[in-house]
């Protein structure tokens, strides 16, 4: 039973995979599991002279596989691949099945037959590494020898099933093509389905309170969650205690990689899509990969246009000695009303079997107006009057990055040197006109005693990021393993910022620069006692630094020269497909460009806000204990972890009265950023998957979590303690002829304010700008809202989405149409009180409730090396291999 399980399991995998691949049979294809498609394996390697060790030109190489003969009632061996070798003697067999048994045969003019059995043999039971099961059916046979027998080959694990969500002791993976909630919409959309992440009301992402460190593609980003379409991810990885390997930035909390969509399968295939929202605004988009020969071409777009709503209300209390109390309201509603395109090419050139150089190239335009409405009341008892401000503008960002690799297979298996180089460029511009009049009591008529004012903000910046890394694996024997790279991290960051207020022509401003740099180098060792215990030592060091300047007036400088961060992870797996895992690692967090700008933002009058340049980094050591236990017939799993963080220079936001440059003689409240002391949080996340029948599977997620920051180094009474709890669910149905349905919730206790709002040092999309509204942690999203601070908690909140699904065949390509719906009992309203020490503040906001999207896309592909038959002299070779693969049928 246990072994069905397993086997029902991967079937599911290739059930997926062939709603991407057409009905039509490609040559070489055969059918199994009830007709669907599992021809996904590949078997490589390299025909060397024993003598010489150079590769042999037109070797010949067949692979047969023992079937049925239906006809005669017995069983033979069928040619499934074959091929010559290249003048360097490498060879490649595609589009293989992926179980049974194979017998290589091998000949040559003047040399000795080779003839061996080779196989994907699966493995099945605890501790099997689901997160790499895909590459795993690419098997290097490495360099064969003829005159003598073949080497041992080493086994390639092929396990598990692509469900939603796959989980392992060290990461979780998203896949984001089984959610159906999110289709026509951003990265923000995804968050939202994915255990461990909290999404606020703005869009912004955290992990565990914290916001988590992002990455696209395993390296670090300038993008923002709102640039990212979801239609173009292909999964998120959420790495909560990262090794040595990986980036010491990142804090209290972890890494979220996003993977972005690309298919290297033979042949060519894509995609179109589009769609449109309650609001009556377009989404549009495609992909298309081709693969001929040693090339892989691959290209994505996306067209997105959005229409945010949000509306809020602020109530504060205001006192102070001797100074009358005032009330304040606020009330506010905004529309952000614009449209992006997001565009990603580039190619794979396969030098040989164990060498690839792949370039790529993404652009990102973007233009939004805002449009903001909002009403302020001030009563301090003896004076009572209202203000009306109207705020609109235009924003615009461009982004662009670059990615230039090279991979290395050597003959051993699983030995492999990878060197890459990511440039991001980013540039924005933003101009606000703020209109505000004054009235002395409640009617909208304009009495002799009111004045109007207009307020102009111009804003803009960009930044340059430069990133440099290689790595380099060295599997020593099958159960001791080294790992070792270098990396070199550059960023620099430009600001300016001018406020024109009061009808003024002379403004108050802000011109600034920041530059810092990360040189890191790490070693990791791994070793696997028996068969059920293994650890990993690592160590990383990194040497950093900044430089920020306020053109004509002060710079700042921070610089650390050597940072040691250790980790340790033991592994032990028990009986019963059980697995325990004790880590430890210490991190860093950076403060980013935001938080250390210095420019005053004008725009909310009860929240002026504030850079710190003078903060430091702080630095974490984390812990976990991780249990995971897979059951049933059905492979369900079952995850918890208990996790513990303590925090030196905690980055927290903070709020004080003080005076700002352009009012220098009035007292008002400014938010910034400080290092607080210390800060101490554990807790308990739970995370179960279970497949109910063959029509239903949950996901079901729980964390609990307290925290406890200590400020008492910048004033006195400046803590915080809480203990809150979040929980998600989300039910996938799968019905006959093509229908599925999705339904998601999550729930969020009574909740401190996270502990840093800030992007882990990457400064966010927008290319340095002088707004911090949308600026929050974990890449943000649209709207911004009041300001957060160490001084808070949220109030509880819930929201449910659901999506349908229909796919049907059209010509025998895959089509979808799918209609989702978010919050959709209007519950998601986000609450938060804060205080200080002069005043106590709530407010409450709510943005797009209830939003319809309706999508179409179509799939279409055949993944068929005949049609892209070269036409020179290496034809003839190509036609034999693809009548091999016909002789298969």
């Amino acid at each position: 039973m246990k072994f069905t399980g397993w086997i029902i399991a991967l079937f599911a995998i290739f059930q997926t995979a062939h709603a991407q691949i057409p009905g039509g049979m490609a040559p070489g294809a055969q059918r199994q599991g009830g007709g669907q498609q599992m021809n996904i394996g590949h078997f490589y390697g390299r025909i060397v002279d024993k003598a010489t060790n150079k590769g042999l030109d037109a070797a010949s190489v067949q692979l047969f596989q023992n079937k049925f003969d239906t006809a005669t009632k017995k069983r033979a061996d069928v040619v499934v691949g074959g091929m010559l070798t290249s003048r360097n003697g490498d060879f490649s067999l595609e589009n293989l099945p992926v179980f049974g048994q194979f017998k290589l045969v091998i000949t040559a003019i003047g040399y000795k037959p080779i003839e061996q059995k080779i196989g994907f043999d699966i493995k099945m039971g605890p501790g099997v590494d689901r997160s790499q099961m895909l590459s795993q059916v690419d098997k290097d046979l490495g360099n064969l020898k003829m005159e003598q027998d073949a080497s041992v080959l080493q086994d390639v694990t092929v396990t598990g099933t692509k469900p939603m969500i796959q989980m392992g002791v060290d990461r979780k993976i998203f896949n984001v093509e089984k959610s159906i909630t999110s289709a026509g919409g951003t990265a923000i959309d995804v968050m939202r389905n994915v255990p461990s992440l909290n999404v606020d009301i703005d869009g912004n992402v955290s992990l565990r309170n914290a916001a988590p460190q992002i990455f696209v593609d395993g390296r670090p980003t300038t993008l923002s969650m709102d640039q990212i379409p979801a239609d173009a991810i292909q999964s998120v990885e959420i790495i909560t205690n990262p090794s040595a390997k990986y980036d010491a930035s990142g804090g209290q909390s972890g890494i979220l990689n996003i993977i972005l969509k690309k298919n290297r399968k033979a042949g060519y295939n894509g995609s179109v899509r589009a769609g449109v929202d309650s609001r009556g605004k377009f989404n549009g988009g495609g992909d298309i990969n081709i693969r001929q020969g040693k090339v892989n071409f691959f290209a994505n777009a996306m067209y997105n246009q959005r229409k945010s709503k949000g509306w809020g209300e602020t109530d504060r209390l205001s006192f102070a000695p001797g100074i009358k109390d005032l009330y304040t309201t606020q009330t506010s509603k905004s529309v952000f009303d614009g449209a992006f395109a997001f565009g990603r090419f580039g190619l794979d050139y396969f030098v040989d079997n164990r060498n690839t150089i792949s370039i790529s190239q993404s652009i990102v335009n973007g233009d939004f107006k805002p449009d903001n409405r909002t009403n302020y009341i001030y009563d301090s008892i003896v004076d009572f009057y209202t203000q009306y401000r109207n705020t609109t503008g235009k924003n615009n960002f461009r982004n662009y990055g670059t990615q230039l690799s090279f991979k290395h297979l050597f003959a051993k298996p699983n030995k492999e040197w990878t060197a890459d180089i990511n440039f991001n460029q980013s540039k924005n511009t933003n101009y606000s006109d703020i209109r505000y009049m004054s009235f002395s009591d409640l009617e909208m008529v304009k009495p002799i005693d009111a004045f109007e004012n207009l307020q102009r903000v111009d804003a803009g910046g960009k930044n340059k990021f430069l990133t440099v890394q290689t790595d380099y694996v060295n599997p020593v024997t099958e159960k001791i393993k080294w790992e070792a790279g270098l990396r070199a991290q550059v960023r620099k960051f430009e600001s300016f910022q001018s406020n024109y207020l009061n009808n003024s022509n002379t403004p108050f401003g802000n011109n600034f620069e920041y530059t810092d740099h990360v040189y890191a180098g790490y070693v990791t060792y791994s070793q696997k006692i028996k068969e059920s215990f293994s650890y990993q030592l690592g160590l990383r060091a990194e040497s950093s630094g900044y430089e920020g300047k306020q053109i004509g007036k002060d710079t700042y400088t921070n610089d650390f020269p050597i940072s040691l961060f250790p980790s340790v992870f033991l592994s032990k797996q028990l009986e019963h497909k059980q697995d325990l895992q004790l880590n430890y690692t210490r991190r860093i967090n950076r403060p980013n460009f935001f938080q250390l700008m210095p420019n005053t933002d004008y725009t909310d009058i009860l929240n002026y806000q504030t850079g710190n340049p003078g903060l430091k980094p702080e630095f974490t050591h984390s812990l976990e204990l991780s249990y995971q236990k897979t059951y049933g017939s059905k492979s369900n799993t079952f995850l918890a972890t208990l996790f513990g963080k303590y925090t030196t220079d905690l980055i927290a936001r903070y709020q004080y009265q003080g005076s700002v440059e352009a009012y220098p003689d009035s007292i008002v409240w400014i938010s910034t950023y400080v290092n607080a002391s210390t800060a101490y949080a554990s807790g308990l996340e739970l995370i179960s998957r279970n497949t109910l029948t063959k029509w239903w599977d949950v996901t079901t997620s729980a964390n609990v979590y307290y925290s406890k920051i200590n400020g008492s180094n910048v004033i006195s009474t400046l803590k915080n303690e809480r203990t809150s709890w979040t929980a998600k669910m989300n039910h996938n149905f799968k019905f006959n002829k093509g229908w599925s349905f999705q339904l998601s919730g999550d729930y969020q206790a009574k909740s401190a304010l996270p502990v840093s709002t800030s992007n882990s040092g990457d400064g966010g999309g927008g290319g340095g700008g002088g707004g911090r509204g949308g600026r929050g942690g974990g890449g943000g999203g649209f709207g911004g809202g009041p300001t957060t601070t160490t001084q808070g908690y949220v109030n509880p909140y819930y929201g449910v989405d659901m999506g349908v699904r229909k796919d049907f065949q059209i010509k025998k390509n895959t089509a979808t149409v799918s209609v989702n719906w978010s919050d959709i009992f209007r519950t998601r309203k986000y609450f938060v009180h804060s205080e200080a020490s002069g005043f106590v503040q709530d407010d409450w906001r709510r943005r797009d409730p209830q939003l319809v999207r309706v999508n179409f896309s179509y799939r279409f592909g055949k993944f068929d090396v005949a049609l892209f038959k070269r036409k020179n002299m290496k034809g003839e070779q190509e036609g034999m291999q693809n009548g091999m693969q016909g002789m298969g049928q």
